[in-house]
């Protein structure tokens, strides 16, 4: 008679709350799972494109990318430090000039970007779970869970845009 048992699939062992919670929040910053992720959303886009703004529409792709940069910085900033200075509404998070400044300007801010992002998620990881929500001292009761959620929306609403200037200006693939 056989007594051996059939071979179960392997279940992962189990993750905290709070490392499921620290996963799931550097998949939503990356995105691409219910939309396009922020590098497919960036790349390849046609460099004579990237200071266009299309007819009807206020900004070109290359102020949203900034605008992006600029934003998640900030939130950054103020998550790290008493010593934070908030910037001016609208003027210091909008580009006036449509086009990008050099060259190297747009492959320097995604670079940026994604360096902001990851020392984001430094900080996320470098608290226990209940600082996580705990009102930062320097603000008006926002927490570090919430400012991440503020990247991730902040930056998933600008992809949308990005995307629909790509195919405004028939950069994207259908």
């Amino acid at each position: 008679m056989d007594t051996k048992q059939p071979k179960s699939k392997r279940i992962p062992p189990a993750r905290s709350l709070g490392g499921e919670l620290r996963v799931q929040l550097k998949k939503f910053f990356d995105g691409g799972e219910a939309h396009t992720s922020f590098d497919q959303a960036v790349a390849d886009f046609p460099p004579s494109l990237r200071g266009v703004v299309p007819q009807a529409l206020p900004y070109s792709a290359w102020q949203i990318l900034e605008h992006i940069r600029v934003a998640q910085r900030d939130i950054l900033e103020f998550s790290e430090s008493e010593k934070y200075s908030a910037l001016k509404w609208p003027d210091d998070y909008w580009l006036k000039n449509p086009e990008p400044p050099n060259d190297h300007a747009w492959d320097d801010c995604i670079r940026q970007i994604k360096e902001d992002r990851a020392a984001f998620e430094k900080l996320i990881d470098g608290m226990d779970n209940r600082n996580l929500a705990k009102p930062i001292p320097w603000g008006d009761g926002q927490n570090l869970l919430r400012e991440a959620f503020l990247i991730g929306q902040h930056q998933s609403y600008h992809l949308g845009e990005l995307i629909v200037i790509r195919r405004l200006l028939g950069a994207w693939k259908s």
